[in-house]
């Protein structure tokens, strides 16, 4: 059965008349009379009851006739949906992101537009690590991820990164440290024999990998007094004097009483990349586009 069987059934049902309804469905009437005939030898009933004079249902036709109606109703709804989720308008947005992602003021941004442009996408963030971050952008549990690394991420086939951002990190400290006080910049070999607080492996985005190189280049071994899980954590044990950490130049707005942040020099680069499917949803692209716009 094809849903032009349908519409011409219903045209026919409220004419009444196969002339009629011909006219309104700009087709002949022979053609409409043969295709209502192969409707009712398809389904193996009668819909209507036809005379030289007059055209009406019959009382299966009469039956058939809401759910018909209901039916193309449907079927125009689905044309419907599958529009509006190809332009974004609804649908679902998943996106994973390293803890320092919305402290990018880029990214901030964009989420807010976003959601004031796109109000009927249900938008869901998810804080995850980067090698979470990454098989779930590709068994699609993440349409975008977000992750910090000091170069381009190593990603199965079929993903696609692209650089958002490229900043220094920042050395943060309890106000009254050596380090703090002094007014020449930190630098790495600085942190000798330093006791430091950093986030564990599993949450330091691939930082701390790289900055445990740096350190190897400038000839030590960090000594790392306590990991942390969070960045409220972190932060906590900076200002109790537990150590400094290093952490992005983004995340310096976020402000803790006697703590401060110096830049290293020479600089200590890292960059936001975000990971994401070569064939991205629609909500996904249109987020990469909202992001773009607001990126300086």
């Amino acid at each position: 059965m094809e849903l032009r069987h349908l519409r011409y059934f219903l045209c026919v049902a409220e004419e009444m008349h196969f002339g009629r309804a011909a006219l309104r469905l700009g087709i002949s009437q022979p053609p409409l009379s043969q295709q209502i005939r192969a409707l009712e030898d398809e389904l193996g009933v009668r819909l209507f009851d036809r005379t030289s004079r007059r055209v009406r249902l019959t009382e299966v036709g009469r039956l058939f006739e809401p759910e018909a109606r209901q039916t193309l109703m449907q079927a125009e709804r689905a044309v419907q949906i599958a529009r509006m989720a190809h332009r974004a308008e609804i649908g679902r947005l998943v996106l994973g992101f390293t803890v320092s992602g919305p402290f990018v003021p880029s990214v901030a941004r964009a989420l807010y537009r976003f959601r004031q442009f796109y109000p009927d996408v249900e938008l869901i963030l998810q804080e995850q690590e980067r090698g979470e971050q990454i098989e779930n952008v590709r068994n699609r549990q993440l349409d975008i991820g977000m992750v910090r690394d000091y170069q381009r991420p190593i990603l199965p086939d079929g993903l696609v990164t692209q650089c958002l951002l490229q900043e220094d990190m920042v050395l943060a400290l309890r106000a009254d440290h050596r380090l703090a006080v002094r007014p020449e910049p930190p630098r790495i070999q600085d942190l000798a024999n330093e006791p430091l607080v950093l986030f564990g492996a599993a949450n330091g985005t691939g930082f701390t990998e790289y900055f445990f190189a740096r350190c190897e280049q400038a000839g030590f071994v960090p000594q790392i007094a306590h990991e942390a899980r969070s960045l409220a954590t972190l932060l906590g044990l900076v200002a109790a004097g537990f150590g400094p950490t290093i952490m992005a130049q983004s995340m310096v707005r976020l402000h803790m009483d006697n703590v401060v942040n110096r830049p290293f020099h020479p600089p200590v680069p890292s960059s936001l990349w975000l990971i994401y499917n070569e064939d991205i949803s629609p909500t996904g692209q249109a987020f990469l586009d909202t992001l773009f716009e607001e990126r300086p």
